[in-house]
C-alpha cells in the first residue's frame, strides 16, 4: 500500500513537472515571438518616420509648417504605439537601446523642424548619432535574438554611424547652412 501510494506522488509529481515544464517552455516561446515582433516593428517604425523626417529636409524650410511635419512624420509612423510595445515586451538592454534610438530620432526632427536641411551641419549632427543608435539597436537585438555578435567590420565599415560613407562629411559635397 506504501509502495503503491509512493508510486502515485511520485508519478503525479512527474506528470505535474513535466507540464510545468511545457508550460514555461510555450510561454517563453510566444515572448520570443513577440519580442521578434515589437523589435522589428520598432525599426521599421523609426525608418518609415527617418524616411519622412529626410523628404522634409529636402526643402529645409521651417516657415512652412516643418514643425507639425516632422511631429505627425513620427505619429504617423506608429512610432510612439509600437515603443509602448516595447517597453512591455522588450528586454532591459533592448528598451534601453531603443530609448536611445528615439531620443537619437527625436533630435533629428528638431534639427528638421528648425528648417535643417540633408546638407546643412544641424542636419548632420543630428543624423549621424541616429544612424549609429540605430545600429547600436540592431547589434542589442541580434545578441539577444541570435547570439551572434555583428561589428562595422562585417560590411566594410569602421563605424556605424555613417560619416565614411556620407558624400558630405567626405567632403564631396558642399556644406550647407
Amino acid at each position: 500500500m506504501v509502495a503503491t501510494l509512493g508510486g502515485a506522488v511520485i508519478a503525479i509529481s512527474g506528470t505535474v513537472l513535466a507540464d510545468r515544464l511545457r508550460t514555461r517552455q510555450e510561454t517563453d516561446r510566444g515572448l520570443d515571438a513577440r519580442r521578434r515582433e515589437v523589435y522589428t516593428d520598432f525599426i521599421s517604425a523609426a525608418g518609415t518616420a527617418h524616411t519622412q523626417l529626410r523628404r522634409l529636409a529636402q526643402t529645409g524650410d521651417a516657415d512652412t509648417g516643418a514643425e507639425e511635419a516632422s511631429r505627425a512624420a513620427l505619429v504617423e509612423a506608429g512610432l510612439y504605439q509600437v515603443r509602448e510595445r516595447l517597453y512591455i515586451d522588450a528586454s532591459p538592454e533592448v528598451a534601453g537601446a531603443g530609448q536611445r534610438m528615439f531620443e537619437r530620432l527625436r533630435a533629428l526632427r528638431r534639427a528638421v523642424a528648425g528648417g535643417a536641411v540633408e546638407s546643412s551641419a544641424a542636419f548632420h549632427d543630428a543624423y549621424h548619432p541616429y544612424i549609429e543608435a540605430v545600429w547600436a539597436y540592431r547589434v542589442v537585438v541580434r545578441a539577444e535574438l541570435e547570439g551572434q555578435a555583428l561589428s562595422p567590420a562585417v560590411f566594410g565599415w569602421a563605424a556605424w554611424d555613417g560619416r565614411e560613407r556620407c558624400p558630405r562629411c567626405r567632403g564631396e559635397l558642399p556644406a550647407a547652412g
